[in-house]
């Protein structure tokens, strides 16, 4: 019987495993080796190696009502996509609100987990922690692993012949903290993921010149959606989603075109070759308008480097180059665990939905946080810890382990065919399909037709609006009266922060009215049963309220639920 768990780490992932922890009943000890919560968003004066750092001016990339934790919205006075330093206020709050603190040991390194000699029968684990120089071993029933995995830069020297004799400077993101001494300077930054970007825009204010070396190019979206409302509340609905399953290549190239017509990829050099749901795209708000004022060049992969000058791909050469800044990512690994657990090169590869490793004889171990994809990261931590709790308690039980490894094949296999670059980042998920597959085993994944016939107003919302994390708060375990409101009330908090000067002429509404929602779903159903109609001269429904009611029963079959 599971009563006690260890959980490493009081980040975001952390702290949402605390609190899945005492919904459970469970009795959760957090180890965390610093002096306070965020972990990633606590921006640090000095480094320090195994942790998470951020430079001065990120932005989170993820607008508040989709980063939310699911019974827990953003004060409406917080900004949509907030600086680090407000995300902390926010998962302060957080922490504070539901008494999160007291179970967390600060200052307490984790030294090592191992499994107890009778690990066949309790499942337990031996929990090796370091604080003030004295050791100490304690036994958990369970543990859950929240560390993250940016904390051990990935430096691919070898692949820039020349660099070990570079005569200016070179370092990871992972050590820069701002602009502050690029005055004046040449600087190259060799990668064009979101960090990559950011530190080009941020270098680019006062050196002298930033050249950003990109291998593969990639898409580029702005925070600032349509109508100026938060980019990823726009085009992320479940019913965007459904479209995006019927007609993948029709979506893709819609997007692609819009995305162009902001500014033309190709011209600015960005072009990739990969579509836009291919991989991660690049938010930044500011990367183009360096490049179209010179202060950013974009380049391709860097050939080599000699002195100090670096040689590219295309032949072209800039001299006198100070400083190299290499956004290459990160390796993951998590060294005090049981080397038995970890492959190719610490890669936890077999981890059946990213949450439990196989081979082990009982369910115990959960690494929480260790996925990335389209969108915020909080509710699919939040979601792996509420599952992971469950299977703690023995309330759900995981698949025999050779369908597990089955499952883990055919989602990879898949993945790969999707997703650029996955061989080292086997990572990404698909965002709803991934919440709903856990949430539909926990039972708090929303009924949708259930809500469009007895309180149509949610459930067009849940439907049409932003997948945000209430949606799984709605039934079930764990049930939160507020989630409706929360719902229903979410537009009203987007538009709170941007009050601050209120403009003559009337407001224009953010939210879409209700009649409008219906005529959209009306419209869409009338669509959908005429394809369906012409692909299959049998006609697969009678009625348009059948096609409706399989659009809210398709994602039971279509969206990776087994």
């Amino acid at each position: 019987m599971v009563r006690t768990v260890a959980v490493i780490g009081a980040g975001p992932s952390g702290l949402t495993s605390i609190k899945s922890c005492l919904e459970e009943g469970l009795e959760p000890t957090c180890f965390e080796s610093s002096d306070d919560i965020g972990g990633l968003w606590r921006f640090k004066e000095s480094l320090d190696q195994g942790r998470a750092n951020i430079y001065q001016s990120v932005i989170i990339n993820s607008s508040k009502e989709m980063m939310a934790y699911s019974d827990f919205p953003p004060p409406a006075y917080l900004p949509n996509n907030m600086h680090h330093t407000q995300l902390l206020v926010y998962l302060r709050l957080y922490a504070e609100a539901f008494d999160l603190l007291k179970h967390i040991q600060f200052q307490t390194a984790v030294l090592s987990v191992h499994q107890r000699p009778d690990f066949h029968l309790s499942g337990q684990w031996e929990v090796e922690t370091e604080r003030s120089g004295q050791r100490k071993t304690l036994i958990f029933d369970a543990v859950m692993v929240c560390t993250g995995h940016f904390t051990k830069p990935h430096m691919p020297l070898r692949d820039f012949p020349g660099i070990e004799d570079f005569k200016g400077k070179y370092l990871h993101s992972w050590e820069y903290r701002s602009a502050e001494g690029l005055q004046g300077k040449r600087v190259v930054v060799v990668g064009i993921g979101n960090s990559g970007g950011d530190i080009a825009v941020d270098a680019s204010r006062i050196a002298e010149q930033v050249y950003l070396s990109t291998r593969r190019g990639a898409w580029v979206v702005s925070r600032v959606g349509e109508g100026g409302l938060p980019g990823d509340l726009v085009g992320t609905s479940r019913w965007h989603r459904l479209m995006l399953t019927l007609f993948p290549s029709w979506i893709a190239s819609s997007i692609e075109h819009k995305v162009n017509q902001i500014f033309n990829h190709r011209l600015y050099g960005l072009q990739p070759n990969h579509g836009f749901f291919a991989q991660i795209p690049v938010v930044n708000d500011d990367l183009p308008g360096r490049i179209i004022s010179g202060r950013v060049l974009i380049k391709p992969n860097i050939r080599e480097v000699r002195g100090s000058s670096v040689v590219f791909e295309d032949g072209s050469v800039v001299e006198k180059v100070d400083v190299v800044i290499f956004a290459t990512g990160y390796n993951y690994n998590y060294p005090f665990l049981p080397s038995a657990l970890l492959a190719n090169n610490g890669l936890p590869l077999c981890l059946y939905r990213h949450v439990f490793p196989l081979g082990l004889a009982q369910p115990s171990l959960a690494i929480v946080g260790f996925v990335c994809n389209l969108g915020a990261i909080n509710p699919l931590a939040e979601m792996q810890a509420r599952w992971a709790t469950r299977i703690f308690k023995g309330l759900l039980t995981l698949p025999p382990e050779k369908a597990m490894l089955h499952d883990i094949k055919t989602d990879t296999s898949t993945l790969q065919n999707r997703f650029a670059c996955l061989e080292r980042h086997p990572l990404q998920v698909d965002h709803i399909p991934y919440l709903d597959s856990m949430a539909t085993e926990i039972g708090v994944r929303p009924n949708l037709l259930w809500l469009l016939l007895t309180e149509p107003a949610v459930g067009l919302e849940v439907l049409l609006g932003p997948c945000t994390p209430y949606q799984y708060r709605l039934r079930g375990p764990g049930q939160w009266g507020g989630a409706r409101q929360a719902i229903l009330s979410q537009w009203e908090r987007v538009a709170q922060p941007f009050k601050t000067r209120i403009a003559p002429q009337p407001e224009s509404r953010i939210r879409l009215s209700f009649s409008m929602k219906v005529m959209l779903v009306m419209s869409g159903t009338a669509i959908l049963l005429t394809l369906y109609s012409r692909h299959s001269p049998s006609s697969l429904f009678s009625h348009p309220a059948d096609i409706l009611a399989k659009i809210c029963t398709l994602p039971d079959t279509m969206w990776g639920h087994k």
